[in-house]
């Protein structure tokens, strides 16, 4: 994973940096629109109707675990091996990129992406684990999400 961290550039003043950076938000939102589109119609195009990612994440680590797709809700299927195009906002400006990538590729980029966007830090510390369903048919991918969270109870009493 990439650092997409913003880093105001000492060129600008503040609110021209907050402007850039609202653009890039709504250059990334439409974007990833974009790459659901193209994603989710190759998924259509190879019949699958559902993809589950797994995710595990702690100690400041995290990766994809598994990704299953299936046709049907008990046929498990290969992922197609055909290339899609996904873009992205080059870091630091507004230009838009287009990479290919097999559409496992995708998938994960797109599930790093929403867990970086929902969830930033995913992996740190106890980190997190769950999944994404990605459903073709209704051209959704839910994120199920359950955060590790260590705590401690201290009470002392003197009488």
């Amino acid at each position: 994973m990439t650092n997409d961290t913003p880093t105001p550039d000492p060129t600008l003043d503040t609110a021209s940096w907050l402007a850039q950076e609202q653009a890039r938000a709504r250059l990334d939102e439409s974007i990833r629109l974009a790459n659901k589109v193209v994603l989710f119609e190759a998924l259509a195009q190879a019949g699958i109707t559902t993809v589950l990612v797994e995710f595990d994440g702690y100690g400041d680590s995290g990766q994809i675990e598994d990704i299953s797709a299936h046709a049907g809700p008990d046929i498990a299927v290969n992922l197609p091996e055909c290339n899609v195009d996904i873009a992205r906002v080059e870091y630091g400006s507004l230009e838009i990129v287009r990479e290919a990538f097999t559409v496992k590729e995708a998938i994960e980029r797109l599930a790093y992406d929403f867990l970086e966007e929902t969830h930033g830090g995913w992996e740190d510390n106890q980190g997190a684990y769950g999944d994404f369903l990605f459903d073709v048919a209704e051209r959704t991918i839910t994120l199920n999400y359950n955060e590790r969270i260590e705590t401690f109870e201290y009470t002392q009493h003197v009488f």
